[in-house]
């Protein structure tokens, strides 16, 4: 187990305390002298229902009846058993059966079956899971619940026998109350803007809940401050995150419009710095760039967010706050990553990444980090975080972040945190009508005295981008006592085809339409390897990466480019042999 630095220490000693003060807060709030406070334990006069914007799947209701339950990546096979009776495939399944988000399936199947079967299992869950404790009761849990039963309302509570409202509605208070007591024990990050959000959206849409409603937005504010960045990104940087938040702060800012109530302190610009940060992280494929943590992610999830964009063209200029650089000129778009990692708090999804970027030409993504797996493959999460699984530089086979592997700080967070690189610098300039970024990190100083430094180059018509790396001593000159292997990685996008000429001094690399585009090196070999897309829907799969390799004695410098040859079809490109090869 590494020892922490003082910095660690303290944020420790800061979480430990912190947790402690937020339980004992909680326990004072549930007890039965304080708990009159938040208000009748009734929600019979639902005023708003609010929009889901999540789309649904029909066919959710037809694998039910199947005996297939399948949430959060893993599929439970029921054996005619009820989902609540099962021993839960693992803990995100069983959030994400407590949550109840997938009651929009159901109601999208729109037959009387489907419905029974999610008023059948609401009423289940109403009578097994009253002693408010466990995985159920966990406050982002509980806050997920009370958004999907209101949000899904009119699949509940029209038309069904009075036992059956009194008994969803009557739960329903239940939980607002014990929410409004206990979500001060959420666990840092978005599983406390989710309890707040729940609390929030039941507070405004049930009727007789308005009496603590203005502490509760001074709180939510605070917490959105704390967690939005004044560029609109998220402070654990991971843009799937935006998206994910999105989805329930609009239908919840919807609700206050509705009910003619000012919206939380901040609220509404918060809103609208998160979708110019969401178009900001956007390549020309339509997805998010792939950093720290953003996995498969769904179009529809993300054209239903950005449709509430009122400033569309009103582009994000820069993202400082985030440390990501975006340049477009031309089909080409580039977006980078020149920052450090969250504080541990935020980054136990964070990868090993820092200066590595994502380009895409057109509508097809070209070169493209792993990505994050889904919850269906974690066992792949360690690798996919490593720097090799990156467009940048891995130094010694090693990753430019360390995995903060200590105890408490795992249990705390629930997953290791990463440190380094601790310094980053970068600038940006337009010069000439193109765009340049130049930056460098000291990931590797701690172990090798080693920086990377990193400049590109996009011409103006976007049709060339110049990379020049360098592996230098922060100062002074340095000779390493033995060669240090060193290797720049360009991951492939799995749909993109790629091959060597014969001299191995060049790449071809061919888009859908027909497009050549040549990658060459000086300073350094290329390969052609394979490589690990895991940020899709299904699971990793496999793909390709060019790979410049070399040794370093302690200073090394590499240049490539890569730049549009050809729009010819297969059958021409091969009478145009240099595109394929450049002379040995």
């Amino acid at each position: 187990m590494p020892r922490l630095t003082l910095s660690e220490q303290t944020q420790v000693a800061r979480l430990i305390l912190d947790r402690s003060r937020r339980a004992t807060t909680a326990k004072i709030n549930q007890s039965a002298l304080v708990r009159w406070r938040y208000g009748a334990p009734v929600a019979d006069n639902l005023l708003i229902v609010p929009q889901e914007l999540r789309s649904a799947d029909p066919s959710f209701a037809s694998e039910i009846e199947f005996g297939h339950f399948g949430l959060g990546g893993t599929v439970a096979i029921l054996d005619d058993n009820r989902p609540f009776s099962i021993t839960p495939p693992s803990t995100n399944w069983a959030r994400e059966l407590h949550g109840f988000g997938w009651l929009r399936h159901l109601g999208a199947a729109g037959n009387e079956r489907a419905r029974d079967a999610a008023l059948g299992l609401v009423a289940e869950w109403i009578k097994r899971y009253d002693d408010r404790q466990g995985t159920p009761w966990e406050p982002a849990v509980t806050g997920r619940r009370l958004m999907s039963w209101i949000v899904n309302a009119p699949l509940l509570l029209d038309d069904v026998e009075p036992g059956t409202f009194d008994s969803t509605t009557d739960s329903l208070g239940d939980q607002l109350i014990h929410l409004s007591a206990t979500w001060p024990e959420a666990t840092d990050g978005i599983p406390r803007l989710v309890a707040l959000t729940g609390l929030l959206l039941g507070s405004v849409c049930i009727a007789g809940h308005e009496r603590h409603l203005a502490d509760l937005e001074v709180k939510f504010a605070a917490e959105l401050e704390r967690q939005i960045l004044p560029d609109g990104g998220h402070v654990s940087r991971n843009p799937e995150v935006l998206v994910e938040l999105l989805l329930d702060f609009l239908p919840l800012r919807q609700c206050f419009a509705t009910r003619s109530r000012a919206l939380p302190i901040g609220f509404d610009a918060a809103i609208e710095r998160m979708l110019r940060m969401v178009r900001f992280m956007r390549l020309g494929d339509g997805r998010l760039a792939r950093f720290n943590g953003m996995s498969a992610h769904s179009i529809d999830a993300l054209s239903a967010v950005l449709a509430y964009d009122s400033a569309s063209e009103q582009r994000l200029s820069d993202a400082a706050a985030s440390a990501y650089v975006r340049a477009a000129r031309g089909d080409i778009v580039i977006v980078a990553d020149v920052g450090t990692p969250p504080p541990l708090e935020f980054a136990t999804r964070a990868h090993a990444g820092c200066l590595s970027f994502e380009l895409s030409i057109g509508a097809q993504a070209v070169f493209v980090n792993g990505g994050a797996p889904t919850q269906m493959a974690q066992e792949w999460q360690a690798s996919a975080r490593a720097t090799a699984s990156h467009n940048t530089l891995c130094l010694g086979g090693k990753s430019s972040s360390k995995l903060v592997r200590h105890a408490v700080f795992e249990q705390l967070l629930g997953a290791a945190p990463i440190r380094f690189p601790s310094g980053v610098s970068y600038k940006s300039t337009e010069r000439d009508g193109g765009f340049e970024i130049d930056a460098f990190h000291d990931g590797y100083v701690h172990r090798y005295r080693l920086l990377h430094r990193r400049h590109l180059v996009l011409d103006a018509n976007g049709t060339r981008l110049r990379g020049q790396e360098r592996i230098g001593p922060q100062r002074g000159q340095l000779r390493l006592a033995q060669d240090l292997p060193y290797a720049f990685h360009f991951h492939l996008d799995p749909a993109i085809s790629c091959h060597l000429g014969v001299c191995e001094a060049a790449a071809v690399v061919t888009l859908a339409d027909g497009q050549r585009w040549r990658f060459t090196a000086a300073g350094a070999a290329i390969s052609l390897e394979d490589s690990i897309h895991y940020a899709e829907p299904t699971g990793p799969v496999r793909s390709q990466q060019l790979v410049l390799r070399g040794s370093t004695f302690g200073e090394t410098d590499v240049g490539w480019t890569f730049e549009l040859v050809a729009t010819d079809t297969d059958d021409q490109l091969s009478s145009h042999p240099q595109l394929n090869d450049q002379a040995c």
